[in-house]
């Protein structure tokens, strides 16, 4: 009896199933794939309207001498006397700064000058040297290039501190004295080339086979009050969340929360290595988040808060054990 129901039972265990020992049903799909496409465009559609980015009209070198000319003309005498942030910055531009530090770590300095530019030379004197047909120029540029550092620095601080002392730093109400020699000339053959939209060209020009490199043109608007006075108009200060704000009536980054809000706390928020502060501390914290399995009391705590029971709690019930 044994010997004669094995083979039996042996061949409907091997019996391949067929269709009628599952339940069916019609499916097709590219009709779900394309339902499912269309209800993904109208939603990304509908958002983006509701939600976007504000399109922001960038802002110009001919922008700037158009819409604060006083402040590109602070600005040119800033950076012929050595005395804006770009010219101060240190590496990768210069060595006039230690930069950011973080105790004794020498970090910026560490980095090296890269992208070396002398602020004087490459942000005023360079772009001016390229216009023509302008003899009052080429007489100031030849007098500058002719004068040693020193007067140099001299000439320019003498202008730049007669500009801070004029009404809203007006250079028509600066006169032309023996001691500012040829920078006020400078200045305005600037403020013009930067009216003209021949500024960013010559600047972007340089040191690059595209034509295309905006480092100089960036550190000369950032130099001046006007792209920060921008900025501040817009809730975009390091001071104001900027990091994880957007311009008018519409959400930021607010994921970025956790980094922005050390800047808005002592010692950062008054510390001139904040940028290497912060950093570091980002460092620590993501590493502690990556630790945390190895990290004794703090891996015990879901069993202490048992949150996830909550959340699975249909699996717990049904497997009490566990």
């Amino acid at each position: 009896m044994n010997a004669t129901s094995t083979p039996h039972r042996a061949a409907r265990r091997d019996r391949t199933p067929d269709a009628h020992d599952f339940p069916t049903r019609s499916y097709d799909l590219v009709k779900e794939f394309v339902l499912a496409l269309a209800v993904v465009v109208v939603l990304t559609v509908l958002l983006a309207v509701v939600f976007s980015s504000p399109d922001e009209k960038s802002i110009s070198l001919a922008d700037w001498a158009n819409n604060a000319p006083n402040d590109v003309v602070a600005t040119a005498a800033g950076e012929l006397a050595g005395t804006t942030t770009s010219a101060e910055y240190g590496a990768p531009y210069n060595t006039a700064g230690d930069g950011q530090v973080l105790g004794p770590l020498a970090l910026q300095r560490w980095a090296g000058v890269r992208i070396p530019v002398d602020s004087a030379q490459d942000l005023v004197i360079a772009p001016l040297s390229g216009v023509s047909g302008d003899p009052a120029l080429t007489s100031a540029l030849a007098r500058w290039n002719a004068a040693t550092p020193e007067q140099r620095q001299a000439w320019a601080a003498t202008y730049a501190d007669a500009l801070a002392a004029a009404p809203d730093t007006n250079a028509s109400a600066v006169p032309a004295v023996p001691a500012e020699g040829p920078v006020p000339i400078l200045a305005a053959s600037f403020l013009r080339l930067a009216r003209s939209g021949g500024l960013e060209g010559a600047l972007d020009a340089k040191g690059n086979f595209y034509k295309g490199d905006a480092t100089r043109g960036l550190l000369l608007l950032s130099d001046g009050a006007y792209l920060e006075d921008q900025a501040r108009a817009r809730n975009l200060g390091g001071d104001q969340w900027g990091m994880m704000n957007e311009t008018g009536n519409y959400p930021g980054q607010p994921w970025m929360w956790l980094y922005t809000f050390w800047y808005q706390v002592k010692p950062f928020s008054t510390s001139d290595n904040a940028d290497a502060q912060v950093w570091a501390l980002m460092m620590v914290l993501s590493l502690g988040l990556v630790l945390v399995p190895f990290i004794p009391g703090i891996r015990s705590i879901p069993r202490w808060v048992p949150i996830h029971r909550l959340v699975w709690r249909d699996y717990y019930r049904q497997n009490p054990r566990r």
